[in-house]
């Protein structure tokens, strides 16, 4: 996924090429040490939509509406606050060559941002890739309390709202179980691939969730 910094051609084929390998159940992950690599795990987790429910203390700030919900206007900046480490122990997962190549793929209309604005600022917020019915969450960051779990609310029903059938959020972890992930087979993961990708959904929002 090599980058050469001004040929617009050529990163817009690096970004076509980001989306059929997704489409194959594939992503990537930067390290220091290895640089990018391609990961396929087994298993798969995603969120079932309906798993995810809110908690009774995400409840108040929804109804509160205290972050503004908008889409696709930051989606660098967000993926730039997603790159950096949470804690100083933490690795960096998003390069910039992996920023740009999402970049592109945003500019192609197949990876989107969930964004958290308060007083006019980005202080949360989520990206990932969209193809067909299918969200393949990517990485969320939050500057104020809530603002991520906020701009997760919207997402799903984002994605339920406009048809969409998989939620996948790759591997497990504390934060995704809390929003209901699961783990299932690779074999089944691909099944619901299959059958998801070729929907025509849109990322499509009127404003009016909660």
């Amino acid at each position: 996924m090599a980058v050469t910094n001004g040929d617009d051609s050529h990163l817009e084929q690096i970004g076509l090429k980001l989306v059929s390998t997704y489409s194959l159940g594939y992503f990537p992950m930067w390290s220091k040490s290895y640089g990018i690599q391609w990961h396929y795990p087994d298993p798969r987790a995603i969120i079932p939509f309906e798993n995810y429910k809110p908690s009774k203390s995400l409840k108040p700030v929804l109804n509160r509406k205290e972050f503004e919900i908008r889409i696709d206007t930051s989606f660098d900046e967000v993926m730039r606050q997603c790159a950096k480490p949470r804690h100083p122990s933490d690795g960096v997962w998003i390069s910039e060559e992996m920023i740009q190549v999402y970049t592109e793929a945003h500019k192609l209309g197949f990876a989107h941002s969930v964004e958290a604005f308060k007083q006019g600022k980005l202080v949360g917020g989520l990206y990932g890739m969209c193809i067909g019915g299918v969200f393949f969450g990517e990485s969320m960051f939050s500057l104020e309390s809530n603002a991520s779990k906020v701009a997760f609310h919207y997402l799903v029903q984002i994605l339920v709202k406009n048809g969409f059938r998989l939620l996948d959020t790759q591997y497990i972890n504390e934060n995704v179980e809390r929003y209901g992930a699961i783990e299932i087979p690779r074999t089944e993961f691909l099944e619901k691939l299959e059958q998801a990708i070729n929907l025509d959904c849109r990322f499509n929002w009127d404003g009016e969730y909660l």
